[in-house]
């Protein structure tokens, strides 16, 4: 009886940091700009046959945020923009995942960041690659949401409001 239990369950999942990447990308004077996180952990409790079962949280280290230069890499961590020191992790939590049209899932959940939290929706794609899972997607938001960008740079002239969130998360069981 504990096997059928245990086998109903989602299916905790083993990351592959190497094969995974979180990014963001933003226009700076309407040019985009990418940049990825060094540093993040994702726990997915996943099964392919109970979807709706499944569960999803990811924290980001903030000071990991690399934009390729090392004085941009310092300036974002400052109060103004992300606060690194005193906001040093971003988080999400899922708090559902659905079956959704084209073999996608529809995830919501909290997102975290600056310690402004929102509650936010996006759509998932997983598929097979070898032995792995891969989950991908992008997580639109508004920077000023979460308050990054303060004083003079909540101007959007500059920077823009929008920023992607964009992730690939390799898995193996």
């Amino acid at each position: 009886m504990a096997t059928v239990a245990a086998s109903a369950l989602a299916a905790a999942l083993k990351t592959d940091a190497a094969k995974s990447a979180v990014s963001a990308t933003f226009k700076q004077l309407n040019v985009p700009v990418e940049a990825k996180f060094k540093k993040f952990n994702a726990q997915i409790d996943f099964d392919a046959a109970r979807p709706d079962a499944a569960k999803a949280s990811v924290e980001i280290d903030v000071p990991s945020f690399d934009l390729g230069d090392p004085e941009y890499n310092k300036e974002v961590q400052k109060k103004e923009w992300f606060n690194g020191t005193q906001f040093p992790k971003a988080s999400f939590v899922s708090s559902s995942i659905k079956p959704a049209a084209g073999g996608r899932l529809d995830v919501a959940g909290k997102l975290t960041i600056k310690g402004k939290s929102a509650d936010v929706a996006f759509p998932l794609t997983v598929k097979k690659e070898g032995n792995a899972q891969v989950f991908e997607g992008t997580l639109p938001i508004k920077r000023l949401a979460f308050n990054i960008g303060e004083g003079e740079w909540k101007d959007t002239s500059m920077v823009a409001d929008e920023v992607l969130i964009k992730f690939r998360v390799v898995t193996a069981q």
